[in-house]
């Protein structure tokens, strides 16, 4: 069996709150879907807006290799020729060779949105599938609101679908547009209907009941043989079905043929690099490629998945381009520390005194607030602090920040250093849109000549949490700072009940982990 993946991102998944996305932008994550394998990519809807028409014309100049690129748009207008409809000319004028309409099939719709006869719904179906196909273009015919319409008006309903196949639809799509249906409801509709459609069978579930993954298999599972989806499960309200456990649920669960097998390797890559260009956090416990997907904390299961990984892990990381992590906590004991030692290519065994003053360390530092399993960084620096496998780059002798309010209610930031390098003396100043900002601009500005590679990392994240709300302004705080250069991302952690100084700890745990990590690559 084969399941042909449809991809929305750049359509229905541009629609999640938050998500924008420039013509370059749709361009580069269509390129990254092309090599994936995805087989249809709805770049955008010509009809509504210029942005998405220029897309398409774009992409006339960049054929595809794998995939091909499909426009979307909706059925002709009531009481009007579909030749005459600007929705269908547009689709015509994108120069896609694959549309996909979607059209009313839930009698409410019909009759209390598009205010017309369930006849007259029926002729639109007809009329646009027909036309397009008349123009030599692959037509796919997407049944919004689908599964609460079969419950309404089981017939008419159908009768949605056999108008779009019988026009020439090389492909029906059953949507679950309000994401509310059940998946044991899915599986029966679907394998009821498969052996009346004669051509393939789509599914497009959104997530509002939490179960758009769940009901995209059970459909496959009853008959569908078409999926659609969007990348990290991006989409309207609660999102729609996340074509990355999709994927690697039909591929390596149910053995079915989506995309070739040396390309799952690159689901994790892909995936991040859609958040990345949708400017949305990647979500950590994503399944399959979040950050925490094989992250293991307990010292039960560290244990466990050291002796034998298919104790805690139901696949392999690397078969999806993901990676085990061991986090370092109060929780995780010895083992955890030894197996990040070993990471880090530092000599510790499990009765070296070294190990049980890293433990110790840790479990203090974590009883004052810190939080080590969120700022790997932050722990290499400490363990080679401990085993005296680092030297200092720079000494401080002193910082002050400022923040002046004027008096057209500007507010400036000004951070001013002191420090030396290989005992030479650095005193500068510098500003910033906030005291972090100007003391991350300060300290960077005073090592510049130093160490020439800090011009390439920034700060990308900055979190602070109120680790204990009891005490007020004298709480004491937790500071997470994420940091990246042009090859790496990495998290640094300061705790103290001054928020400059907790993000001072950060910002130089940051710098450092950065010089450190030059130096080991010359």
């Amino acid at each position: 069996m084969k399941v042909i993946l449809y991809d929305t991102t750049l359509r229905d998944g541009s629609q999640g709150e938050g998500i924008s996305y420039s013509v370059t932008d749709k361009i580069r994550i269509t390129k990254e879907l092309d090599e994936l394998g995805i087989h249809y990519i709805e770049g955008g809807w010509p009809g509504s807006n210029p942005k998405d028409m220029e897309f398409y014309l774009e992409m006339t100049k960049a054929p595809l290799k794998n995939a091909q690129l499909t426009a979307f748009g909706s059925t002709r207008k009531a009481n009007t020729k579909a030749a005459d409809d600007n929705n269908l000319r547009a689709l015509v004028k994108s120069q896609a060779k694959v549309i996909t309409i979607f059209g009313k099939t839930w009698d409410l719709h019909i009759t209390d949105v598009l205010k017309t006869t369930l006849a007259e719904n029926l002729n639109m179906i007809k009329d646009s599938v027909s036309f397009l196909v008349s123009q030599g273009l692959t037509v796919f015919y997407d049944a919004e609101h689908f599964f609460d319409a079969y419950k309404a008006n089981k017939e008419y309903s159908l009768e949605c679908l056999f108008s779009a196949q019988n026009s020439g639809a090389k492909a029906v799509v059953l949507c679950d547009t309000n994401g509310g249906t059940l998946t044991s409801e899915i599986l029966k509709v679907v394998a009821k209907i498969r052996p009346q459609i004669k051509v393939n069978l789509g599914i497009h579930c959104h997530n509002d009941a939490g179960l758009a993954v769940a009901n995209s298999i059970a459909a496959v599972e009853a008959g569908a043989d078409m999926v659609q989806g969007t990348i990290n499960g991006y989409g309207e309200r609660c999102g729609n079905a996340d074509l990355i456990p999709i994927i690697g649920n039909l591929k390596i669960k149910l053995g079915i043929d989506c995309i070739h097998s040396d390309k799952l390797k690159d689901l994790t890559r892909v995936s991040h690099f859609v958040s990345e260009i949708s400017n949305m956090k990647q979500m950590s416990n994503q399944p399959y490629t979040g950050s925490s997907a094989f992250a293991h904390k307990g010292g039960v299961h560290i244990n466990a998945v050291m002796k034998n990984p298919k104790t805690y892990e139901h696949i392999e990381p690397a078969l999806i381009g993901n990676r085990r992590r061991i986090l370092v906590s109060e929780l995780a004991g010895k083992t955890g520390v030894l197996i990040r030692a070993k990471d880090l290519d530092l000599d510790l065994n499990k009765e070296d005194p070294k190990t049980k003053k890293i433990l110790k360390t840790i479990q203090a530092l974590e009883n004052q607030g810190y939080h080590f399993e969120a700022a790997e960084a932050s722990f290499e620096l400490l363990m080679k602090k401990t085993l005296a496998k680092y030297k200092k780059f720079f000494d401080l002798e002193s910082f002050r920040v400022t923040i002046e309010k004027l008096s057209d209610k500007k507010i400036t930031s000004e951070a001013i250093i002191k420090l030396k390098v290989n005992g030479i003396k650095e005193h500068t100043a510098a500003e910033g849109d906030g005291p972090v900002n100007a003391l991350d601009n300060a300290l960077r500005k005073a090592l510049k000549d130093f160490y020439p590679t800090l011009a390439k990392m920034h700060l990308s994240d900055f979190k602070v949490r109120v680790l204990d709300e009891k005490t007020g302004t004298a709480a004491r705080v937790r500071v997470l700072i994420q940091s990246q250069d042009e090859t790496d991302t990495w998290n640094t952690i300061g705790v103290h009940e001054n928020i400059i100084e907790a993000s001072w700890q950060a910002l130089v745990d940051s710098v450092e982990y950065k010089l450190l990590k030059d130096k080991a690559t010359k």
